[in-house]
């Protein structure tokens, strides 16, 4: 809500940017380097195949995923179809009134003339965000909030490692291990209603 309403007083717009790095756990560079031909708003999916990052000398450098795991399709929800919609159309007004008509091949996320948004300026503009809420937030912190509250909403570790582009299930349970005694427990009480619900209901106990 802050980011938003920094956006819309001409401060900070990273409104959609950081959206989708809570919906979807997509890391830093991955974002900043999704163009428009990889979102699909039909399907709803964004398909990840590169990453954006400077070099100590200021070089700007796209790169190839580090795993295959890494480049991935991640289902969007439909929340954040409906944002990146308004934000498409928001984005294509910009580049028309600066006279750079927007082509499919555009980053999503970039500065009004289509440059890419530097990563540092991005981290430390998040972090203006949640200072002005009180909070004490890396940018990191989204991708780790989307694969716990995912967990923790009973979605199978092997999804959410999918989601993220983790190399195996693997490293994520042992990235999350925080989150796996809730998942044990809530895995017991779903077992336990789920054996109730199939017993036969006029079946008399018998002493085990």
């Amino acid at each position: 809500n802050e980011a938003r309403r920094q956006e819309r007083a001409g401060e900070l717009p990273y409104y959609a940017l950081l959206l989708t790095a809570l919906h979807t756990g997509m890391r830093r560079g991955e974002l900043l380097a999704i163009r428009w031909c990889d979102v699909d708003l039909d399907l709803a999916t964004i398909s990840v195949s590169r990453s954006l990052q400077y070099l100590k000398d200021g070089t700007l450098v796209i790169r190839e995923p580090k795993t295959p795991k890494a480049r991935r399709s991640i289902a969007m929800t439909p929340t954040l179809v409906v944002e990146l919609r308004d934000h498409k159309a928001t984005q294509q007004a910009a580049r028309l009134f600066v006279e750079m008509p927007m082509s499919n091949d555009d980053l999503a996320f970039s500065h009004v003339d289509g440059t890419p948004i530097h990563p540092d300026g991005l981290t430390k503009a998040f972090s203006k965000i949640a200072r002005r809420v009180g909070l004490s937030l890396r940018l990191h912190d989204l991708r780790h909030s989307h694969a716990t509250l995912m967990l923790k909403s009973g979605i199978h570790p092997k999804i959410v490692s999918e989601r993220l582009g983790h190399a195996t299930v693997a490293f994520t349970l042992d990235t999350y291990s925080h989150v796996v005694p809730g998942l044990q427990e809530a895995a017991a009480l779903a077992f336990d209603k789920s054996l109730k619900e199939s017993a036969p209901t006029n079946v008399v106990e018998q002493p085990i």
